[in-house]
């Protein structure tokens, strides 16, 4: 029976784990995916990464550090009471220190001093030194109602009782690993949504994926498998919505420990007498031998581009002179010998298996790459939820990972994760390697805070020159992303990646 106009439902099916409905937790696309749905920023991202008004209609910068954000009017929070300048406040002292947070939104907020309530439809934000992409950064920072969060915890809006937002949906249930329900907010501020509810379900195995939009138990998938996209493209049945990405997949190896590290041997299995990442020569070594265009074209099957930065060209702060390296095995075999490593050692390489297309298999591709030249790498692939929680307490001797720049800007990676960590000055917030250098940290702070566009984005094309050859982190490819819906659906594919009711509409 088909449904009515006004009862109509979506369902979602999505490979990234949700590890909580606190926006603020983590600093993950998956929750924040989610979290869109019933929270909002003063800024919101388009799909194709432009900044337009959200909770703030209008935004000025008065002062070099200051700037001014008008509010929007007639704002109610799910439960009806209104949205004001305490609930901004509020977010902002809250976002970045979040108990627990195994990676969280300081880096959004570092560069603000001081909150400024100077009416409850205005604030003014004074900064440390000139930020000229705050606007841009708070489009990552959803807005939580003051008077329903003071006092919650994270577990508090797992269960509903603090998931109070200005959001198109309203939280019904949360179920960890399984699933999300939504309800329509009908007393929206903004457009009325097609749908009355949205179930947004996980499920972790591409090919489970692909049967349940096929069978017709899901509307929509996300991370469509690059084995799957020929046949989804010719199946009439289905639709295919895709976009080039922001999101690059990395390596990144532990900085924390000078002396052995868990998961590094020598080739008879006995511990290290120190760090071997510490030494530049061997990262070069790592760096330079794995072939990214293989990557990119056999375990991708050609759904990513081989690269040595993060960011696509055309994208702002894209530096064309980092070029993917050549590999040769008797260069990186030479940078091993003179780090002291002749004979190579043993690794373990940790991986998601379940957090974007391919990545276990990325990871073991890499570990062949690495064996040839002497460093006998093992993969060890463990589920998203695991995964970042042990990277982030520095289990991990190497970990792949991904990150997505959402801000369009070289800063915006280096200051989460690369700068080095710190809760008070807010940088490094995913630096789960512990890299540190006060030369890229200042270097950093320099280029991020010059106002001139022209001369920020030099200053941001010598820092990934400066990454390119220090190698803090290996980028290896850049994604595409792709989603298929049912037939009868249109999806506005999203360069952030994100999977969100909002943009499917009926055909």
């Amino acid at each position: 029976m088909a449904q009515s106009q006004s009862e109509r439902s979506l369902t979602i099916a999505t490979g990234g784990s949700i590890t909580a409905i606190d926006p603020h937790f983590f600093n993950a696309t998956p929750n924040s995916a989610l979290a869109v749905h019933i929270f909002e920023a003063l800024v919101q991202r388009t799909p194709d990464v432009k900044f337009v008004p959200g909770l703030a209609t209008s935004w000025r910068v008065i002062e070099p550090t200051l700037w001014e954000f008008k509010l929007r009017e007639n704002v109610k929070w799910h439960d009806g009471r209104p949205f004001t300048a305490e609930d901004v406040a509020f977010t902002y002292a809250r976002a970045p220190d979040v108990p627990n947070s195994p990676g969280g939104f300081g880096g959004y907020l570092r560069s603000i001093k001081r909150v400024e309530i100077v009416d409850p439809l205005t604030v003014r934000l004074h900064t440390h030194a000139p930020n000229p992409i705050l606007s841009t950064d708070l489009a990552s920072i959803f807005i939580v109602a003051k008077h329903a969060a003071e006092g919650a915890t994270t577990e508090d809006y797992n269960s509903g009782k603090a998931a109070i937002g200005t959001g198109p949906y309203k939280l019904v249930s949360y179920q960890p690993n399984n699933r999300t329900e939504l309800v329509r907010n009908d007393d929206y501020w903004g457009e009325r949504e097609p749908w009355a509810r949205v179930s947004y379900r996980f499920i972790a195995s591409p090919a489970a994926r692909s049967a349940a939009l096929l069978s017709g138990d899901v509307d929509m998938i996300d991370q469509v498998a690059s084995s799957d996209l020929a046949r989804f493209r010719r199946e009439p049945r289905t639709s295919v919505h895709e976009t080039v990405g922001l999101r690059c997949v990395y390596l990144m190896a532990d900085f924390s420990r000078d002396g052995n590290l868990p998961f590094v041997t020598d080739n008879n299995g006995q511990p290290l007498p120190q760090n071997p990442f510490k030494d530049v020569r061997v990262r070069q070594a790592l760096t330079s031998i794995i072939n990214r265009q293989n990557i990119a074209e056999r375990v991708m099957e050609g759904q990513a581009t081989a690269t040595n930065q993060w960011l696509p060209p055309g994208v702002f702060s894209h530096t064309p002179d980092v070029a993917v390296p050549v590999p040769n095995v008797e260069h990186s075999r030479r940078l091993l010998a003179e780090a002291g490593y002749p004979n190579g050692f043993k690794l373990v390489l940790h991986t998601p298996n379940d957090r974007f297309p391919n990545d276990s298999r990325i990871a073991q591709a890499v570990a062949q790459f690495w064996t040839r030249i002497g460093v006998q790498t093992q993969v060890e692939a463990v589920p998203w939820a695991n995964f970042s929680a042990r990277s982030n307490r520095q289990d991990y001797a190497m970990r792949l990972n991904s990150w997505g720049s959402v801000t369009g800007e070289a800063s915006f990676m280096i200051s989460n994760v690369m700068m080095t960590y710190d809760r008070e000055k807010r940088t490094g917030a995913s630096n789960a390697g512990r890299f540190s250098s006060a030369e890229l940290d200042q270097l950093t702070n320099a280029a991020a805070s010059n106002v001139d566009n022209a001369a920020r984005e030099r200053g941001l094309q010598d820092l990934v020159r400066w990454v390119a050859r220090e190698v803090p982190v290996m980028p290896l490819i850049q994604l595409n992303h792709t989603w298929a819906t049912r037939r009868g659906l249109t999806y506005t594919a999203r360069m952030d990646e994100r999977t969100v009711a909002m943009n499917v509409r009926p055909a």
